[in-house]
């Protein structure tokens, strides 16, 4: 090869590694095509995300659709925000503004606000009834944005080359996380609070574990070359996963929810192990994996597939499937720690798959949900289907072209791992 072939292939190589990209190099010596870097991912396969992105360039008239559908998602995100904790009207409980502040959905005031008791204590709960008061005052709405935005841009930068939405995706997550000024602290002290009862509670750590993988996964999605996400950026988002991580792992509202016998704790160990691998500690991951399949799913779900703590909130649909979207991540998760969750059956049969199974009928139209349902959506089931038939279920797989597309439009080929599609938090 002469001098001059090789100053182009190693051109065309720093400029791959400056932009995310690997160059795929010819026997000519010249470039061919650019393969986008493999992202490393918590819950998302990063090589099948690699690997749609390829198809993608190439034309593949399949994923257009969904690009389409991703990028309208992605574009309402570039004039909002970013957000923050510290612009709350109050801060939590213990008084400092960089601590995140929610206030639990369920509970109600019993008495009208008065200038003596301004809150209408004592509250009461009404299950599955959400109070909007939660959305005034506290965190709560701004981290759903927070989450979904940071998520929905970055795949979209991944996918389209859209410097925009990287850069936006940066912004977001460096005002939330990063900068001194408005970061939050990465504890959830004050989580889902109770007006003159509680400052905040264990439960409350599922405000983050139901979507916070989504920011892990958005976090490696940028590292892959992204404009605007710098190297400090990286080192200061890995330094506040593991402090929270560890917070997850040693504080008292942290054992309390690990120790949650349903949804809660799906969610508690899918969290604790996309963090673990996130930042590098792959035997914590692994063995919370493992410890799930006789500590949730063999005392979780019943040998006919039901959940039977979830069938008997009064929106039974939107927890059973609520509960197999935290399996369903767990179980991607463990694909990366060498643990297959979908192959364990416990003592009596239970499975992912018949859990999964069971909702089937309700998921394609087949047959009316025969449980309580204040607000019944059929496409919440839609991704934890998904998830199934990927994972080898036939009865799954012959179901897929029965599902009800989320609004939005299925995403799940760019992004195929299940996600929580109805939400109630507001």
């Amino acid at each position: 090869m002469s001098a001059q072939p090789r100053l182009g292939v190693l051109l065309v190589a720093l400029a791959a590694f400056t932009t995310g990209a690997v160059p795929v190099v010819n026997a000519a010596g010249t470039e061919a095509r650019h393969a986008p870097r493999v992202p490393h991912t918590a819950v998302l396969d990063g090589a099948r995300l690699q690997q749609t992105k390829v198809r993608l360039d190439r034309g593949d008239p399949r994923l257009r659709r969904a690009v389409q559908a991703l990028s309208t998602r992605a574009d309402k995100w570039l004039d909002q925000g970013p957000w923050t904790v510290v612009d709350k009207p109050r801060p939590a409980p213990g008084g400092d503004v960089h601590d995140y502040l929610s206030q639990a959905p369920y509970w109600w005031p019993s008495k009208t606000p008065t200038q003596d008791n301004p809150w209408g204590c004592p509250y009461v709960q009404r299950d599955g009834e959400r109070n909007p008061e939660v959305d005034t005052g506290t965190d709560r709405q701004d981290v759903e944005k927070t989450f979904d935005s940071a998520y929905d841009l970055s795949l979209a930068w991944y996918y389209t080359g859209d410097q925009r939405y990287a850069q936006k995706a940066g912004q977001v997550l460096r005002t939330w996380f990063l900068d001194p000024a408005t970061r939050m602290n990465p504890n959830l002290d004050h989580a889902q609070f109770i007006p003159c009862k509680y400052d905040g509670r264990a439960i409350g750590i599922i405000d983050f574990s139901q979507s916070y993988t989504s920011v892990l996964d958005a976090i490696a999605l940028l590292e892959t070359g992204a404009p605007g996400w710098s190297a400090k950026d990286r080192t200061a988002m890995a330094k506040w996963n593991t402090d929270f991580r560890d917070w997850l792992n040693n504080s008292d509202f942290g054992k309390q929810e690990a120790a949650a016998t349903n949804n809660h704790g799906t969610f508690y160990d899918m969290q604790l192990a996309a963090l673990a691998y996130a930042t590098g500690d792959k035997d914590l991951a692994r063995r919370t994996v493992l410890d799930s399949r006789s500590k949730r799913i063999a005392p979780q779900i019943a040998a006919d597939g039901s959940q039977p703590q979830e069938l008997a909130r009064t929106r039974s649909w939107h927890y059973s499937t609520f509960d197999l979207v935290a399996y369903a991540r767990l179980a991607a998760i463990g694909r990366h720690v060498g643990v297959n969750l979908w192959a364990y059956q416990g003592p009596d049969g239970q499975s992912l798959f018949k859990a999964v199974d069971y909702l089937l009928p309700a998921a394609t139209g087949a047959a009316a949900w025969p449980h309580p349902e204040l607000e019944f959506h059929r496409f919440a089931a839609t991704d934890v289907v998904h998830a199934a038939a990927d994972a080898g279920d036939e009865q799954a797989q012959r179901a897929v072209p029965l599902l009800e597309e989320p609004p939005g439009g299925d995403l799940w080929a760019l992004r195929p791992v299940a996600e929580q599609l109805d939400s109630i938090a507001g």
